[in-house]
């Protein structure tokens, strides 16, 4: 049974297992801290487009570029444009989302550590093509405050409305910085949101009572399901195991099961993100971390059982 009662409700694709997995990216160096992954992609002409960060250790340049590629397959990648932190004036980049929009205009959001602080906030580059995202043309759109930090963002465009869903951070007390939870938005154009409260919580007790974070939005079977991070401990941060969340609609998620569903052996798996093929399956992408500690870059390819238009 599902955490509300509910039976659980079947996924398009199954839990992410990295024994049918392939490696998209290695990570830039080797050893703990060293990272390639937080995925974000979408579909255009056809072509698949990834956005991903790339981190070292801290001090050594921590999520030093977000990368946007493309992919003929889906595992073989083309780099269009590399987006440094130095030119954000950020101390560290993380999850972006790539976005196309319906008049063929290309969108990254980019998520950006204030310097010398905990707090996080989320710039916006717009673009006619992907290669030519410009650093310097970006503009905060979600600031965060003295308060909360936000990074993260995952956005889907439906029924002409935007929705966000971006990770939350408590700025009070600098040691607690690391708990979360994700925060839920909409906007008409996609730059000026309106946030409408917390759709997924951390539950007292279990395995992400620490830190929730949406990784996936997927409208299904007349539902909503999210694929989400989850820690139980401040020690599981940058470790986080992957769940599944379920609504009647996008402002509220209960998670599903008393357990991830998924995670590495040897740490964590987070930031899934999935994208539907014309042909109805889909093409999973995920960060996990392998035996020396670096966290790497992977894929799944799985035909569909199904989803909403």
């Amino acid at each position: 049974m599902g955490e509300s009662g509910s039976p659980p409700f079947p996924p398009p694709f199954p839990p992410p297992c990295l024994d049918r997995s392939r490696l998209v990216l290695a990570p830039p160096g080797e050893g703990t801290g060293y990272w390639a992954g937080a995925p974000s992609v979408c579909l255009a002409d056809g072509v698949i487009h990834l956005a991903y960060r790339l981190r070292a250790p801290v001090g050594k340049g921590r999520g030093y570029a977000v990368v946007v590629a493309r992919s003929a397959d889906g595992e073989h990648l083309e780099t269009l444009a590399v987006i440094e932190s130095r030119a954000l004036a950020a101390e560290s980049l993380e999850r972006p989302a790539l976005v196309r929009t319906p008049d063929g205009r290309w969108r990254l959001y980019l998520s950006c550590a204030t310097p010398g602080t905990k707090h996080w906030r989320v710039e916006l580059i717009e673009a006619d093509d992907p290669r030519s995202f410009d650093p310097g043309a970006a503009r905060v759109v979600l600031p965060g405050d003295e308060r909360v930090g936000v990074k993260d963002p995952v956005i889907i465009r439906r029924d002409g409305r935007w929705h966000l869903w971006a990770s939350c951070h408590p700025l009070e007390d600098p040691d607690e910085a690391d708990r979360m939870v994700t925060d839920y938005a909409t906007s008409d154009d996609g730059i000026a949101w309106t946030w409408r409260g917390t759709a997924l919580d951390r539950t007292p007790g279990r395995w992400d009572s620490r830190g929730v974070r949406v990784a996936a939005v997927v409208p299904h079977g007349g539902r909503v399901l999210a694929w989400y991070d989850g820690r139980a401990s401040a020690a599981e941060n940058c470790e986080e195991r992957t769940g599944i969340a379920a609504g009647d609609g996008f402002g509220s998620l209960v998670p599903q099961g008393s357990a991830p569903v998924a995670g590495s052996p040897y740490g964590g798996l987070r930031y899934l993100c999935a994208l539907r093929l014309p042909d109805g399956g889909w093409r999973v992408y995920y960060e996990a971390t392998r035996a020396d500690g670096a966290h790497e870059l992977r894929t799944e390819l799985h035909s569909g059982v199904g989803v909403d238009a």
